[in-house]
């Protein structure tokens, strides 16, 4: 072997060789992640806990026997129920389009889908106002109907629409662009319809991906404070979604109602996360196995 192919395999071996960083590095890297991590996310859940337990059990199960409360929490999971199914079938609807298909307007369609992403929360609901508000656009033609949507259910259903547009979308857009259109094609040339190559086909493939997509759909909708807000009106008992009932109870000083009522807010993180880690660890043989 002569001295220009030792240096090759040299070169080679040196390549390949990985690269280790010294101990106190890896330790000093993990501990910083998880003292940001305690400080900034561990430390305020349990704070959550902690006021809401102040003055122990008895108050706090009293504070969700308010009516007050109980509204607020009607009319959270109303708009909840309303918006994530909705999204759900639009979120299927235009991945499958923009995966599966060419047409004119592709590259808009998606770059609408994330609209909400980039457009705050207030300024949503402010549009929303201006369209359906007393002075908007559509408003004397609404009252004139006896038909109400600002600082009414619908407006906050809009609202929630609008800020949780995306999420099943863009958890199942990439999913199915990588899944390709083979499957579908061949269903079809077997003789299949589009409706049944749809169900037996695309839907068992992306099942776990829209799952995902809807538990982040429904933490969005149930947590929306900024849009929810503004086409509200605060109506105390008929208009209240629970992040603004916490905000009135946290302005009245009612710390252990406020606290408590924001704990079920906190769970509701919990288990989406546990749900969502739930969801990677299932998918996580199949995509090894495909690797």
């Amino acid at each position: 072997m002569g001295p220009a192919s030792r240096v090759n395999t040299w070169k080679i071996g040196h390549r390949r060789r990985p690269v280790s960083e010294a101990p106190w590095i890896r330790r000093l890297l993990i501990g910083a992640a998880l003292a940001f991590l305690g400080f900034f996310l561990v430390v305020p859940l349990a704070s959550v806990f902690a006021h809401a337990l102040a003055k122990g059990f008895g108050p706090y199960f009293a504070s969700f026997r308010d009516p007050f409360t109980l509204s607020a929490i009607k009319l959270t999971l109303l708009a909840a129920g309303i918006a994530v199914p909705l999204n759900c079938v639009f979120g299927v609807a235009a991945a499958w389009a923009i995966a599966k298909f060419d047409f004119p307007g592709k590259q808009m369609l998606g770059a609408l889908i994330d609209l909400p992403f980039s457009v705050s929360p207030v300024i949503s609901g402010l549009i929303y106002v201006l369209l359906f508000g007393a002075q908007g656009m559509l408003g004397p033609w609404l009252a004139s109907h006896g038909l109400r949507v600002i600082f009414a259910v619908p407006g906050i259903v809009l609202a929630t629409i609008f800020v949780t547009v995306p999420f099943v979308a863009r958890e199942l857009i990439p999913l199915m662009q990588a899944q390709g259109r083979s499957e579908e094609e061949a269903a079809i040339v077997l003789g299949a319809s589009g409706w049944k190559t749809f169900w037996r086909v695309t839907l068992p493939n992306i099942r776990w991906g829209l799952l995902y997509g809807v538990i982040l759909c429904n933490a969005r909708a149930m947590g929306e404070f900024g849009a929810v807000s503004v086409v509200s009106g605060h109506i105390r008992g008929l208009t209240n979604t629970l992040p603004l009932h916490i905000e009135i109870l946290y302005n009245e000083y009612n710390m252990v109602g406020a606290f408590a009522v924001a704990s079920l807010l906190t769970l509701l993180a919990l288990v989406t996360l546990a749900l969502k880690s739930w969801i990677e660890w299932r998918n996580a043989p199949v995509s090894g196995a495909e690797t």
